[in-house]
């Protein structure tokens, strides 16, 4: 896998200080997406032990809520390995920050069938506490809108969403996002 940037102090990808990661690798090409140079796999720097190093580092301050992953697409076949072996890194280290992750997918409709299919993909939803989920439509791009760049986008509580097996809308610590 390749990576497009390490954020150590992000506050637009979640709430609270974040730490996020944006993977290389997407073919979604949405129309109007703020990061198309990543849709490339072969983008930025390969990802590897020093990268994982660098996240657990930046995520042990206690201001630090949690980690978001980005793209790219982080939950595409190609990068799903790298992902899982990260996220479980995370879990291990910082068991109590939060994970959200960003993809193009719809989770009803791509994600919940395929993960019956796919060990890797199943174990790594379930390690997401947060997914926001659908591809970025130009159409519908509202910057009033918290974590999410257009109105179909969906800010969804994933382990509700893995045992319901439907989106299950996340909420925020004073009101639903």
């Amino acid at each position: 896998m390749h990576f497009a940037a390490i954020k150590p102090h992000d506050v637009a990808n979640g709430p609270g200080v974040r730490v996020s990661l944006f993977v290389s690798g997407c073919h979604h090409a949405c129309p109007g997406c703020f990061n198309p140079e990543a849709w490339s796999f072969a983008y930025g720097e390969s990802f590897g032990e020093p990268q994982v190093r660098q996240i657990l580092s930046a995520l042990a301050p206690d201001y630090i809520r949690g980690l978001s992953l980005l793209g790219g697409e982080p939950l595409h076949p190609l990068n799903r390995a790298a992902v899982l072996k990260l996220v479980r890194q995370v879990r291990k280290h910082h068991p109590r920050k939060d994970i959200w992750c960003y993809t193009g997918y719809d989770f009803e409709r791509e994600l919940l069938p395929e993960s019956t299919a796919d060990p890797i993909l199943r174990q790594l939803l379930e390690q997401i506490d947060v997914l926001v989920d659908g591809r970025f439509v130009e159409a519908k791009k509202n910057l009033n809108i918290r974590f999410r760049g257009s109105e179909n986008q969906r800010v969804l509580n994933l382990r509700a969403s893995l045992v319901a097996e439907r989106g299950v809308p996340a909420e925020g610590d004073d009101q639903a996002y």
